[in-house]
């Protein structure tokens, strides 16, 4: 959520920043309902102020014995009431009005964000790994023979399409490469493991910013739960409505969980294989932070997902996302991209983000300097470490073999009792 303090301070510099998110400005509406908000909370503060006084004066009347005066008061205060009650209304849908504005705009950008319309004006900062010259035609991923039971067509019988079931040795190299995730981030880049729910409530999803905008794009149950995008909902969320000392921070979190995505506006993309999918697994990493070292922590973010994809020595570029490409929550991302040789491109293997206060102040975490000082607004950070079928994918491809194998990278060699290779027959060996 935008801080209201900010576009009172400066509404030409916020319908700038609007204009950089590609939305027209809206400063003088929102300043108007905020105006007039804050000008019937003054007049309801003066009537109820009228009523107490009156009501005082109500029992020394009522000791004289007035009657016609006691009736004349009365009438005043039920009339005092009554405009209490018209401007607590007012007040209410001023404020449901302002609210129901604000919470559909996105974050601001962060003052280092190119200006772009799509992803084609991504900036990318760097190329790292060599990518291999195969003797052969790459493949795509579903395509190698070692990866033929990925089953497509079975998971369609059971659940439609966008959905795949794997199983043999396929399986277990995807659950090694959620297990290598996993560790590393635990044993080396110092992240506390937290285990989740995949189902929550409204406000969690309101909270870091899924609802009300962009409810389309997932599932929710029949006595209304939802099935968590990204572990970034639940992890998020457990400081929600929460005051923490700044003692604690900063908090950095991972998870492994499924994810659910309907893929609303997807149609016609990525429609073969398991790159696009409505179920799937994903390492996230969250972190709760000060302002005044969000930035760092982003950095530090970024490189943790990035020591995967070195680790596993595929080759990958950074791109520094641009003003119309960023996410609804977030005021600065990077994307991971790596390569994939059978489809000859780089594709998004990891965003990590940086939200800033912005998903704190729809859920109300807040961190305190001293015992006596005012809490503040926390600033959150999100990234995946990685998304464990999109690495699986982008292991068929770039270490297929000739004859049909795939190569297992080293660091996974200890999760797969050894094994060297994945071969035609679905077997590690």
């Amino acid at each position: 959520m935008l801080d209201i303090k900010k576009i009172r301070s400066n509404p030409n510099e916020f319908d700038q920043e609007l204009k950089k998110r590609n939305i027209k400005p809206l400063s003088n509406s929102i300043l108007k309902l905020d105006t007039e908000k804050r000008k019937n909370i003054e007049m309801l503060e003066i009537q109820k102020a009228s009523v107490n006084s009156l009501s005082k004066d109500f029992g020394k009347i009522k000791a004289l014995g007035s009657d016609e005066k006691i009736l004349k008061l009365k009438e005043k205060i039920r009339d005092k009431k009554i405009s209490i009650s018209k401007l607590e209304n007012e007040v209410q849908l001023n404020s449901n009005k302002l609210t129901s504005i604000l919470e559909t705009l996105p974050n601001l950008c962060s003052i280092d964000i190119p200006y772009g319309i799509n992803e084609k004006d991504n900036i990318q900062i760097y190329e790292w790994g060599d990518i291999k010259k195969l003797q052969f035609k790459p493949k795509q991923h579903f395509e190698v023979p070692a990866a033929k039971y990925i089953d497509f067509k079975s998971a369609a019988k059971i659940s439609g399409s966008r959905f795949s079931i794997l199983s043999g040795g396929i399986a277990t190299l995807h659950r090694a490469l959620a297990q290598f995730m996993m560790n590393k981030h635990i044993n080396i880049h110092k992240l506390k493991e937290v285990a989740t729910p995949v189902l929550v409530k409204d406000n969690v999803m309101y909270g870091t910013g899924q609802l009300p905008k962009f409810s389309s794009e997932s599932y929710k149950t029949s006595n209304g739960w939802w099935l968590i995008p990204t572990a970034e909902v639940s992890l998020t969320n457990l400081l929600a409505n929460s005051i923490v000392s700044i003692s604690e921070l900063p908090i950095r979190l991972c998870a492994v969980t499924q994810c659910f995505r309907s893929e609303a506006g997807s149609a016609g993309k990525d429609t073969t294989g398991m790159l696009r999918q409505h179920q799937f697994e994903k390492v996230e990493m969250v972190t709760f932070t000060v302002p005044e070292k969000s930035t760092d922590e982003h950095e530090r973010m970024t490189k943790c997902a990035e020591n995967i994809l070195k680790d596993l020595e595929l080759p990958f570029r950074k791109v520094l996302l641009c003003s119309g490409d960023l996410g609804f929550s977030a005021n600065k991302t990077y994307d991971l991209e790596v390569w994939l040789p059978g489809q000859g491109k780089y594709r998004e293997i990891s965003s990590i983000s940086n939200c800033g206060d912005f998903q704190s102040r729809r859920m109300n975490a807040r961190y305190r300097e001293k015992s006596e000082t005012k809490p503040l607004f926390l600033h959150t950070l999100n990234g995946s470490g990685l998304a464990v079928g999109r690495c699986l994918i982008a292991v068929i491809e770039n270490y297929q073999t000739i004859d049909g194998k795939i190569m297992i990278p080293k660091c996974l060699s200890e999760f797969l009792s050894g094994a060297k290779f994945l071969n035609q027959f679905g077997e590690l060996e």
